[in-house]
């Protein structure tokens, strides 16, 4: 009999876990696949970053050492060894988990989670073999799987999702991309800066649709600097196969027709929820029509010892959004009052430059009918960006016309994914736009651009432009 089980080891469930061993449950984690961490840190966030970064030192290497004085001969793109350094990265921190698992004396079940009835949940190994667990609390952590659409075959060879993108073998010709969010814009960037053709693929009329416009734009305008085409308000409506030639049919808003072909198609059209061999209605546990597991405000489900966090549940399917929803479970269990203000969950994009937001959209502010007031300070106003030669991209703050609090930060720029937990912080404490702007900053540094552009909310008064 456990205090605790969690069923998923992705970044939502670990750390509730590991929350729940401190606050003194007995816990176990259920996970199907052979290593801990589950999507994020196996084949999502902790890949991609690893991939990321080496593309853009690849980048940098063959379009910018020479600015500084660094000349290179004979430079090129070795693949395997960037797949190889990701895979190691990968399985760091796929050990350290494994590591934190033991430290805090967590009971690690492999095989699939499955509801016999609320309390008790079968674990059911490759082997063959299962067992039953009993928990007075349970939650389930099984995240999200790429989406797709109805008419598309993936074929995980020439017509991949997410997954297959990390660890090919070869540099693409051309990856068409179907999809302009986050993680088609991220795998994109990756092999548009080691020297494929890359075209993506966007139903609606600007990337990142979910973020600020003002984000989308500048981020378009910096990724075509890479050679990558865009093809925005396209609804594709055909996706063949032949050999290794993949073709993508996609309509415009106008009627027109474009044909695309490539050796390679990125399906990125976001992720839902994964309940596969769950048996959830064993448990009595309600999913809604869209596949995701029904929650209260506490993310209690239709079972009254039953709870779920992460990409299963509504939200932005992000692994911090995650992490803070395992925390607040574990601590309501222990019988705490803990609260999640999801306005203040911040956003981000690890393109470069990197996109990063908290708070309210532009667009939404405009829709609630909230009075508003708008700053904007450009990166290549900075002296600190000029010196790194990261001169792409701008803050954007947005405050309250009346109290001048802060109500949404919009950055596109050099270490914005960084950046915007000082957004975060204000906005936790409900700062308004002059607070930050009597707040000394480093000089010379990025996050002056921020005070800047505090200070251009507050009556224009920005000062280096």
């Amino acid at each position: 009999m456990y205090d605790l089980i969690v069923i998923g080891s992705g970044p939502g469930g670990y750390v509730a876990a590991i929350r729940g061993a401190q606050l003194g449950l007995k816990t176990a984690i259920i996970e199907k696949y052979a290593t801990l961490g589950g999507t994020c840190l196996n084949v999502g966030c902790i890949p991609s970053k690893a991939l990321l970064d080496s593309s853009e030192h690849y980048h940098n290497a063959a379009h910018a050492f020479q600015s500084h004085g660094i000349d290179l001969k004979g430079l090129k793109v070795n693949l395997k060894q960037m797949i190889k350094r990701k895979g190691e990265v990968v399985q760091q921190n796929v050990d350290g988990i494994a590591y934190l698992m033991k430290k805090n004396k967590i009971d690690v079940h492999y095989g699939i989670g499955s509801f016999v009835d609320a309390s008790t949940v079968t674990v059911s190994s490759e082997d063959g073999s299962s067992k039953n667990l009993s928990g007075k609390h349970i939650i389930i952590a099984t995240g999200s799987k790429p989406a797709s659409l109805p008419f598309i075959n993936i074929d995980k060879e020439r017509i991949i999702t997410s997954t297959e993108a990390l660890t090919l073998k070869e540099i693409p010709k051309h990856l068409i991309v179907i999809g302009g969010g986050v993680i088609g814009l991220e795998l994109g960037s990756v092999y548009a800066r080691i020297g494929a053709k890359v075209s993506v693929v966007e139903y609606m009329d600007s990337l990142i649709p979910t973020m600020d416009r003002t984000m989308g734009k500048e981020l378009q305008k910096s990724m075509k600097k890479l050679g990558v085409e865009f093809y925005l308000k396209h609804k594709v409506s055909a996706v063949d196969r032949k050999d290794k030639e993949v073709t993508v049919v996609a309509e415009s808003g106008n009627g027109d027709t474009v044909e695309l072909k490539g050796d390679y198609v990125l399906v990125c059209i976001g992720r839902k929820p994964y309940t596969a061999g769950l048996n959830a209605e064993a448990a009595g546990v309600k999913l809604n029509d869209r596949g995701q597991i029904e929650v209260d405000e506490h993310l209690k489900t239709t079972a009254e010892n039953i709870y779920a966090i992460g990409d299963v549940v509504k939200g932005a399917m992000l692994a911090h959004k995650a992490e803070e929803e395992g925390v607040f479970v574990a601590e309501r269990i222990a019988g705490q009052k803990p609260h999640i203000n999801y306005l203040l969950i911040p956003n981000v994009v690890y393109t470069w430059p990197e996109v990063a937001a908290v708070g309210y959209t532009e667009e939404q502010l405009k829709e609630k009918g909230i009075s508003y007031k708008s700053g904007k300070f450009p990166f290549m106003a900075s002296g600190r960006a000029r010196a790194s030669g990261d001169v792409d991209g701008l803050v954007k703050v947005l405050a309250d016309a009346q109290t001048d609090e802060i109500l949404g930060v919009h950055m596109i720029g050099p270490r914005t994914a960084d950046m915007i937990a000082e957004a975060v912080v204000a906005m936790e404490f409900r700062a308004s736009a002059e607070d930050i702007a009597r707040m000394s900053h480093a000089h010379p540094t990025y996050t002056e651009v921020f005070k800047e552009a505090c200070l251009a909310a507050t009556d224009s008064r920005a000062l280096h432009i």
